[in-house]
């Protein structure tokens, strides 16, 4: 692997973006064609590649091949050339999107983007104990809990959350992926035998600023060590860099992913997803959490069996990588460096054999709360919806819908009773209060009360 500099270091040559003249030229060709006349440093922007020694390069090849023509210039050098597409060049550039109407940034090759996700891997890293604590803080848990999840993260190895639907399971794994440290870089596209892959999501990839605000200093020193290992000494800033530093703007810097895959998760969505329309590829969501989390949640809600979706991960969490295949059928290797949580409300003896169980070694029971737990829930949520907290009305709660009725309380109860209790008081024109009336009439609407469940 060759040695990494700070930033992705920008091509001084064709041959150093590492994809072929052949391809910059047809993306090029495919960009004018789409936008019109574009000067030269609008065309090197768009491909996100620099004009010198590289784009003008390219632009002389296709002014050479007739297949564009210089019209004018705004300014002085060659980045302010209009260029336009000729009626040679309009052919060709149908016929290319015919065969692929990806235009944007160029893409960046295998190579490199296995290379920088190996550098910028979270695989080792560590996560102290109180930034556990502050990064779990608004959810209530038992320290057996918390103790458990700390060990986990810092293994690397996937987790497994299981427990009764409703206490925090997803919430746990989201908060595991906003509390992971530091940066990566990671590509608009990548190139796999002339083929686009689209990597960097808008929905899903959280941009980092470029330029530092004006009361806190540049990172600079080992910023990649940063990027890699978020070792900032006890810095909890987040990573920035001058807008005008030169890199491989191919690459954009973000947040280490966050990407939740729930009940709409297939079998296919897990391989290259290829959209016959505009015949280019879009990277799965394990391909786009490289580097940070990917939360499979509501596991046995898919429309693929459990098993069948666990069976599909043994390769990927054992060895660390992934196989994807084009629909020329060439398949590849790529890296597989997610740390991955399942969630799920069923028992993981129902949803996989030992043999699979074993390979995740880190399986926590998300327990229901103690009453003591539920009577803290209850407050945190009264108290964010400006609700006075009355112990009787909360008394006549539990003891009218909970221990009169056996039912067994869950995190998510109270949240979901006083967001209830809200809208029948807003409806009312009245405040919100703990009055029997109003729990009576939020509980009545949310739980199915044993005797309408019989008789259904």
């Amino acid at each position: 692997m060759p040695a990494m500099s700070n930033l992705p270091p920008q091509p001084n040559s064709v041959t150093e973006t590492g994809l072929s003249s052949n391809l910059i030229a047809d993306l090029t060709l495919k960009t004018i064609y789409v936008r019109g006349f574009l000067l030269g440093r609008d065309i090197a922007d768009a491909l996100k590649l620099p004009l010198a020694n590289v784009m003008d390069k390219v632009l002389e090849y296709l002014r050479r091949d007739r297949l564009v023509e210089v019209q004018g210039a705004a300014g002085i050098g060659e980045g302010t050339y209009q260029y336009a597409i000729t009626n040679s060049g309009q052919l060709r550039a149908r016929e290319l999107m015919d065969r692929n109407q990806y235009v944007g940034p160029a893409p960046v090759s295998l190579a490199a983007y296995t290379d920088w996700v190996n550098a910028q891997s979270f695989t080792g890293q560590m996560i102290a104990k109180e930034k556990l604590r502050r990064a779990l803080a608004h959810l209530v848990l038992s320290d057996v809990i918390v103790d458990e999840i700390g060990p986990a993260i810092n293994s690397g190895r996937p987790l497994f959350l299981y427990g009764n639907t409703g206490n925090g399971k997803t919430s746990i794994g989201l908060a595991i992926g906003n509390m992971l440290p530091g940066a990566i870089w990671i590509p608009y596209a990548i190139n796999v035998e002339g083929e686009i892959i689209k990597l960097f999501d808008t929905g899903r990839h959280r941009l980092l600023d470029k330029k530092p605000s004006e009361d806190r200093p540049v990172v600079r020193k080992g910023l990649l060590n940063y990027l890699t290992t978020g070792n900032t000494n006890e810095v909890e800033e987040a990573p920035v860099f001058k807008g005008d530093e030169r890199h491989d703007e191919r690459w954009v810097l973000v947040h280490r992913p966050l990407i939740v895959g729930g009940g709409e998760l297939t079998l296919k969505s897990l391989d290259l997803v290829f959209d016959p329309e505009r015949r280019y590829y879009e990277a799965p969501q394990q391909m786009k959490a490289n580097g940070g989390v990917f939360l499979l949640d509501d596991l046995g809600r898919q429309q693929a069996s459990p098993r069948a979706i666990l069976n599909r991960w043994t390769v990927p969490l054992e060895k660390r990588v992934d196989y994807m295949t084009l629909a020329i059928g060439h398949k590849f290797q790529v890296p597989f460096d997610a740390f991955v949580v399942f969630a799920t409300n069923l028992n993981p003896a129902d949803l996989a054999d030992e043999a699979f169980l074993r390979r995740i070694r880190n399986k926590i029971h998300v327990t229901d709360p103690t009453w003591e737990q539920f009577g803290e829930i209850f407050r945190r949520e009264a108290v964010l919806r400006k609700i006075p907290f009355s112990e009787t009305g909360y008394q006549y709660l539990v003891n009218q819908y909970y221990l009169k009725t056996k039912r067994e309380p869950r995190g998510v109860h109270p949240r979901d009773i006083l967001d209830a209790l809200v809208d029948i008081a807003r409806s009312r024109e009245i405040p919100p209060t703990l009055s029997n009336e109003l729990i009576d009439l939020a509980c009545q609407s949310y739980f199915i009360q044993k005797e309408q469940a019989e008789s259904v």
